[in-house]
């Protein structure tokens, strides 16, 4: 058992911080932005809430953040009453943010300034993923922060992997942000194809679920889509955050993203159609307009 603070408790970090506590088994502190949010939490799990996130951070051994974007990272890291300046030293700060490598090199720094160890460790999964502690957690960092940071994110994980050095977690999010672009955008024209061509869709998918088509998001989106549903899931201006990262680090290494800049562009579509909170899988609703 291990002394731990949650920073953020949205849709992602509250089941989270309640797996540390009901699975993990560790005494958990956690801080939210809204004070409501975190009576809450304690109200459903027991645990402490602290007003600010360095009182949170003080005294634990670890301290785990879910936030949602750079901005409001460096509020509740580096900012006034920041975690970074109540962390004890030896301690191990883990960032589960979506965030740009920039920010996670930048804290990375920070924190061996100060004494601490860094990990930048964006989820996959969703919320679903969160609440059921089965999410992919993908790192970058030291071997030896890694290795403490592991047993303690392993209550919310079902993959958890060092990618490398500190950035390394976020690039590889990017990657993960990249493909499922691509495959939702790719299975959205797939049943919009379907349905001009008379077909069962249901019958389509059970056949081509079982050969190379086959996806995480077809197996477990095409129902909802099919159905004009779209609120079950990742909310499209959350994934046109997670673009823009993307596709502002191509820019700086090079790479060439036409397919991510285009669906990028067709969730803003999504958006002027008042799909900023519908899930991803809502490109469908822009094709059948």
């Amino acid at each position: 058992m291990a002394k731990v603070a949650f920073l953020g408790l949205g849709v992602m970090g509250f089941p989270m911080a309640g797996h540390l506590m009901k699975k993990g088994g560790h005494e958990v502190t956690v801080y939210n932005r809204t004070a409501a949010k975190a009576k809450q939490w304690t109200d459903k799990f027991g645990g402490h809430a602290q007003p600010t996130p360095k009182a949170a951070a003080e005294g634990q051994d670890f301290v785990m953040c879910c936030v949602g974007n750079d901005h409001d990272l460096r509020s509740v890291t580096t900012g006034a009453d920041g975690a970074f300046c109540g962390i004890k030293k030896g301690a191990t700060f883990v960032d589960h943010t979506t965030a740009s490598a920039e920010i996670a090199r930048e804290l990375d720094a920070e924190a061996a300034k100060r004494g601490f160890k860094f990990v930048d460790a964006p989820v996959s999964g969703g919320q679903a993923g969160a609440e059921n502690g089965v999410l992919t957690v993908m790192c970058g960092g030291s071997q030896d922060a890694y290795a403490g940071a592991e047993p303690v994110i392993a209550a919310y994980a079902r993959m958890c992997k060092l990618l490398g050095p500190a950035g390394s977690g976020q690039l590889t999010k990017m990657v993960n942000q990249i493909c499922i672009a691509g495959l939702v955008e790719g299975l959205s024209e797939g049943i919009h194809f379907a349905k001009k061509a008379g077909l069962d869709i249901q019958a389509v998918i059970d056949t081509i679920s079982k050969g190379a088509a086959q996806s995480w998001q077809m197996e477990n989106r095409y129902k909802t889509m099919n159905e004009g549903k779209f609120d079950f899931g990742f909310a499209v201006e959350w994934m046109r955050k997670d673009l823009s990262i993307c596709l502002a680090e191509a820019r700086r290494n090079g790479a060439n993203l036409p397919i991510t800049a285009l669906v990028d562009q067709f969730y803003a579509e999504v958006e002027k159609m008042g799909g900023k909170r519908w899930d991803t899988s809502s490109l469908l609703a822009r094709l059948q307009r």
